[in-house]
């Protein structure tokens, strides 16, 4: 594969190989995308908070019935760095930042509203696939809304 070769019909642009480079850059970078054991869903050591939660975009945690909604097309996830179960090479234990991505699988733009305590309380956006990173944003807080453009994916990470 060289730049600029077509693959099913693309051809990639320098531009998509620098946003391909930094996702992987991302990923290498935050433990909390590299867990070798599947998120279980329930509170970490007796805490209210979740390894990872799924949110309406009214920022509601789901329930089961929200599953089989029409909506759940396009919903929040939150993914806490705090706790990751896989120790590092020296056995300590392994935190990262906690990060809440929006997937909006709607043919229009949705409104999202971020989640409020225990969740965070500051989200700092990071990617928005519609527009790319994003570059010295102004936090937003729990329960302000932004709006995901169709089909679309936002990252935002907790600010500490």
């Amino acid at each position: 594969f060289t730049l600029g070769t077509a693959i099913s019909g693309r051809t990639f642009s320098p531009d998509d190989l620098r946003f391909v480079q930094d996702l992987i850059r991302l990923r290498s970078q935050h433990p909390v995308f590299c867990r070798r054991r599947w998120f279980q869903g329930r509170a970490i050591h007796g805490a209210n908070v979740k390894d990872i939660a799924w949110f309406t975009h009214d920022g509601v945690q789901m329930s089961e019935e929200n599953w089989g909604e029409g909506f759940a097309k396009s919903l929040g996830v939150f993914i806490n760095g705090d706790t990751i179960p896989n120790p590092n090479t020296r056995g300590d234990p392994v935190t990262d930042a906690s990060f809440y991505l929006i997937f909006n699988a709607h043919y229009e733009p949705l409104d999202f509203v971020l989640p409020g305590k225990p969740w965070g309380e500051r989200w700092m956006p990071l990617l928005e696939t519609t527009r790319g990173w994003v570059d010295a944003a102004a936090p937003l807080h729990a329960g302000a809304r932004m709006q995901a453009e169709a089909r679309s994916i936002i990252l935002l990470r907790l600010d500490a």
